[in-house]
């Protein structure tokens, strides 16, 4: 996958009539973190920006072109309108060639679990992981095959292949994927002490249960009708 390529432009304004402004023109207002934390104000083509950034990940790098100057960034952080769904800010936070960085990488699970096909339930605790490494080689994702998990097998970090010169920074023993058995109620019969404690309504449960609606469904007679039977 090439990379994607955002063309931004420097903002001299801040503020949230500047932003309505921005936004209104078809543009994204954003910020874009220097490696050294400062700050430059930017905004966007809003079409362009929803589109490029489609199918990328939070690893992916994108390279933003402020005014002709480029920088090779993530995508930090969007923020939404909750009604509509559209982009009301980004934030980018640039990476420096050759400078180690550290970042989450999401998994995908791929294939089908012979131990689903067997009864299981396939189970999937961990979504990313973190590692270290140069921009260079970060992965975008992580595509794992789990079609050879058995029943009661498992797939730890430590499992997971990592080309060379990506170091993983989570735990290794942590379980991303693994197939078991759903498990099932089991029903337990009573112990006869048990019977005998509940009385005659736990053995026959039929008389009682055949009485206690005539019990329950009865009404008393009404003052009116009592009179009308002296009558």
């Amino acid at each position: 996958m090439s990379q994607v390529v955002l063309e931004a432009h420097a903002r001299a304004k801040n503020g949230s009539g500047e932003a309505r402004r921005i936004r209104r023109a078809g543009r994204i207002p954003g910020v874009l973190y220097g490696r050294s934390g400062e700050a430059h104000s930017i905004d966007l083509d809003a079409l362009e920006f929803t589109n490029g950034v489609k199918n990328i990940s939070e690893s992916t790098i994108v390279k933003v072109d402020v005014d002709g100057k480029s920088y090779d960034a993530f995508v930090k952080d969007t923020q939404r309108n909750i009604m509509d769904g559209k982009i009301l800010h980004v934030d980018f936070y640039e990476v420096e060639s050759g400078v180690a960085l550290r970042a989450r990488v999401s998994i995908h699970l791929q294939g089908s679990p012979i131990g689903v096909r067997d009864g299981g339930i396939l189970e999937f605790p961990l979504h990313e992981i973190e590692v270290e490494c140069f921009p260079k080689d970060l992965p975008e994702r992580i595509d794992l095959d789990v079609s050879a998990l058995s029943v009661n097998q498992s797939i730890h970090v430590r499992d997971i292949p990592l080309a060379s010169g990506i170091r993983l920074i989570s735990g290794s023993d942590q379980v991303v994927a693994l197939v078991k058995y759903a498990k099932e109620e089991a029903v337990v019969a009573p112990t006869a002490e048990e019977a005998a404690a509940a009385g005659p309504a736990a053995t026959e449960p039929a008389a009682a249960g055949a009485a206690a609606p005539a019990a329950s469904g009865a009404k008393a007679a009404s003052p009116a009708a009592k009179a009308a039977d002296t009558k």
